[in-house]
């Protein structure tokens, strides 16, 4: 054996560090990259590590098995779901609770007990009346599935992303959500109700389920059911509906009380948008045919049929409360009609029954609908407000709902006429106005009074509003343009302060930024926007309350099945105007009471401030008033009972008009004077505005009459000092005293009766409906353009050769005060 060392054999899988160039006789070792394998093949090398962002995208085969499994689940979980969710019984619906509605004390208001439902067989509903209710909640009804994922899924996106609650379900899942379900917005209800309703398809046909949802439906007027709402609407059976009939209640099915245009006549608008929809709809499938369609016009429902537990106020506040509730989001609508809540309001019972009794006694009882038909027109509203809490303490609505079912407190279609003159002024002081020539704008400011004087500084076009009676006043104080209600200086001084700042400080005192007519002109200032008495009442407390504005709320408690407690929204109050600005309107408004339009207030006993207001046509006369304890806002107004048009109250009464200062300010008087009677006696504590603690003299050509006739309440003007009067003497006063500032001596003896006695509440300068000077001072260019049965909205109706002016070229009629 040879000492040379031998070649050894190398160990499987070795593989020199370092390659050797190819062609040196080198062989690849098995297991080895690119090495041959036992059969003699070359292995493909390893993929290299994925590094960097690579390693976040997941691979197809991570992509492929994660749809697969998901695929699973969901085919799992709907068999699942499936199996385990079985139809249920119905639901309670039938045995519904009532719900009972307390005043504040807890004493019983009413209780809404009754469930108006009387299921009917789908033969004894008309095809026009099935046909409607397809067009408006699911055309496809009878040709698609138990759900509409795409509907769901659509539906779902708008409501997160803040276009509004939408439902996404087809008319199945709304009956399984009626009549097996609740109305509970989960997660679980839904998963439920989507089930069912594939059950249910499979088990009933589209014909049955139809019949179970037009059973179970909500119409409103606490009718469930199509049978109760053909007859609560319509005073018919259901198989005798016709296609605009049905198409109507259709349209309720969306907002069964907003679309109700006999209880909030100022939705007609949007009732009547949904009911074309509706009607389009059915035309558009072939149910109807155009000439059908082109024939159809809005039906008109009946006056609500309410029984005698909703007569007197009852009904009113019931419904005005309930509203109140699914307004807030306290309580759903259809919710609230199942029943079970005890639901506590800040009704006064004292006051509400003293507001009742002080219309009775100085308007209803004056009437005579046998002898005189402009007294049939006669209708009352009111609102009383705690300034300090925003609580509504009393409210009048009608004679009695089971007659007039249109609760007057809450009505928005009436115009608010010179009680919106304070908030010109209010505005002109917060925002630290001056007229056109530089002077700042305070109770002792200087302006023109001229009747039909044009206005400086608006560039809308001319305007020139008429004053009362077309009364010259010459050079006045603006005290003493609020105590005789001047247009011509309120006009001015709408366009001093910018009419965009009047609306925001009506706004931030109380009123709806959606309040009818509430736009930027100096037409503002003589009340052509149509609030209601609460809005009014609202936006006055805030005057009272020195500036400080609570939202107006009129419930206290609410609870559930007598254990469970409803959340309430928190109460929010804040600085709507200064203390200056609201101080130094109450001052001016004092002298109103005091000297002014409105001297039948003075009854009241107690410091007084406030204002009068008179409709165009005199259609409807206001008083806004208020103590440091209590506003209240009163409205007397005409419509006719059976077309529900606005006609002019000439003669009602037996008197020439019906004004501000009479029977609306009296009413005031005696309410207040009684909601009042157990409280001490407190004066206004006011912080004025620099310059107003002084009173300017009368001007000495200017006319010493009130503006409106107004002052011909029941209370004498020469009569004011009884004891009504309060604060410390003011110069130029005799026997009155008042605050400094305040203005209760402005006037060195009592204003004019303008030739009548005051007591009578018949001046003899005020002609009637038909007198040949002045048709009630709504006069304007056009004038006997408009309509002629007090219609607010129009112009016209006086004489022709008035200039009122236009604005933006459309003519502007001038207002009453």
């Amino acid at each position: 054996m040879s000492d040379e060392p031998q070649p050894q054999q190398p160990n499987p899988g070795w593989a020199p560090k370092e390659p050797q160039a190819a062609g040196k006789g080198q062989t690849q070792e098995p297991g080895a990259p690119g090495a041959p394998d036992a059969s003699g093949k070359a292995k493909k090398p390893k993929r290299p590590k994925r590094t960097g962002w690579r390693r976040l995208i997941p691979t197809w085969r991570i992509v492929l098995s994660t749809v697969v499994v998901g695929l699973l689940l969901i085919v799992g979980g709907f068999f699942l779901g499936y199996h385990l969710v079985q139809i249920p019984p119905a639901n309670a619906l039938a045995t519904k609770q009532s719900n009972v509605y307390l005043y504040a004390d807890g004493s019983v208001l009413a209780r809404d007990g009754e469930v108006n439902r009387e299921s009917v067989g789908l033969a004894r509903i008309s095809k026009d009346a099935q046909h409607a209710v397809l067009a408006a909640e699911d055309r496809d009804f009878y040709t698609e599935s138990a759900i509409d994922p795409g509907a769901m899924v659509r539906a779902g996106w708008n409501t997160a992303t803040g276009k509004g609650k939408q439902s996404g379900s087809t008319i199945t899942q709304q009956y399984v959500k009626n009549y097996y379900l609740g109305q509970e917005q989960t997660v679980t209800r839904k998963v439920k109700e989507f089930f069912i309703s594939i059950k249910l398809d499979r088990e009933k046909n589209k014909s049955e389920i139809l019949e179970g949802y037009l059973n179970t439906s909500f119409f409103g007027r606490g009718a469930y059911g199509i049978q109760a709402a053909a007859q609560a609407y319509f005073g018919v059976d259901a198989k005798d509906l016709t296609a605009a009939q049905g198409a109507y209640l259709a349209s309720l099915l969306n907002a069964p009380s907003q679309y109700d245009v006999v209880a909030h006549p100022e939705n007609k608008p949007a009732a009547e948008a949904r009911w074309n929809y509706v009607m389009n709809g059915m035309a558009d499938k072939g149910w109807i045919s155009a000439s059908e369609r082109a024939a159809a016009k809005f039906p008109k429902p009946k006056q609500s049929t309410i029984s005698t537990n909703m007569s007197g106020q009852r009904g009113y506040v019931v419904n005005i409360v309930k509203k109140y509730l699914i307004d807030n989001g306290i309580v759903d609508e259809e919710e609230l009609g199942r029943g079970g809540y005890r639901i506590t309001t800040t009704l006064q019972k004292d006051k509400q029954d003293a507001f009742v009794k002080a219309v009775d006694d100085k308007l209803m009882s004056q009437l005579d609908t046998k002898e005189r038909k402009v007294d049939t027109y006669v209708r009352a509203g009111g609102a009383s407000v705690d300034p300090k809490t925003g609580k509504v303490v009393a409210m009048y609505n009608g004679i009695d709902y089971v007659k007039q079912y249109t609760p007057n407190a809450v009505r928005r279609d009436f115009q608010v006429g010179s009680t919106f003159k304070p908030f010109v002024f209010t505005s002109a002081v917060e925002n630290h106005s001056e007229t056109q020539d530089g002077r700042t704008i305070n109770p002792n400011t200087r302006y023109d009074g001229t009747s039909e004087r044009p206005v400086q500084g608006w560039s809308g076009g001319r305007y020139a509003p008429e004053n009362e009676d077309h009364r010259d006043y010459g050079n006045v104080t603006v005290r003493e343009a609020t105590d005789k209600s001047i247009n011509a200086v309120y006009a001015q001084m709408a366009v001093d302060v910018g009419s965009d700042k009047v609306k925001q400080t009506a706004i931030d005192l109380g009123l709806s930024k959606n309040t009818p007519e509430l736009t930027p002109s100096p037409s503002i200032a003589l009340g052509v926007a149509t609030a209601s008495p609460l809005d009014m009442a609202e936006a006055y407390a805030t005057i009272a309350n020195h500036g400080r504005h609570s939202t107006y709320t009129l419930v206290e408690k609410v609870t559930k099945d007598g254990k469970q407690e409803v959340d309430l929204p928190e109460r929010r109050e804040h600085q709507a105007v200064s203390r200056e600005a609201a101080d130094t309107t109450t001052s001016v408004l004092r002298s109103v009471v005091q000297n002014g339009t409105a001297t039948a207030a003075q009854a009241a006993g107690r410091p007084a401030a406030g204002k009068t207001g008179t409709a165009e046509e005199d259609t409807a006369a206001w008083f806004a008033g208020y103590t440091p304890d209590l506003a209240t806002v009163v409205a007397v107004m005409g419509q006719d009972p059976k077309t529900a048009a606005h006609k002019s109250l000439y003669g009602a009464t037996g008197l020439a008009r019906i004004n501000g200062g009479g029977a609306p300010a009296e009413i005031w008087s005696q309410y207040t004077r009684n909601a009042l009677e157990d409280e001490p006696v407190t004066d206004f504590d006011l912080q004025l505005q620099s310059g107003a603690d002084v009173t300017a003299p009368p001007t000495g050509d200017s006319s010493d009459e009130p503006g409106d006739g107004d002052e011909s309440g029941s209370s004498d003007p020469d009569d004011r000092s009884t004891g009504d009067e309060e604060g410390t003497d003011t110069p130029g006063d005799s026997g009155s005293s008042t605050p400094p500032g305040d203005s209760g001596g402005t006037e060195t003896g009592p204003p004019s009766t303008g030739g009548g006695t005051p007591g009578t509440g018949s001046p003899s300068t005020e002609p009637g409906p038909t007198g040949g000077g002045d048709s009630g001072g709504d006069d304007s260019s056009n004038g006997g353009t408009g309509p002629g049965d007090g219609d607010t909205t129009g112009a016209g109706g006086g004489d022709s050769d008035t200039t009122a002016g236009t604005i933006a070229g459309i003519p502007v009629t001038p207002r009453r005060q």
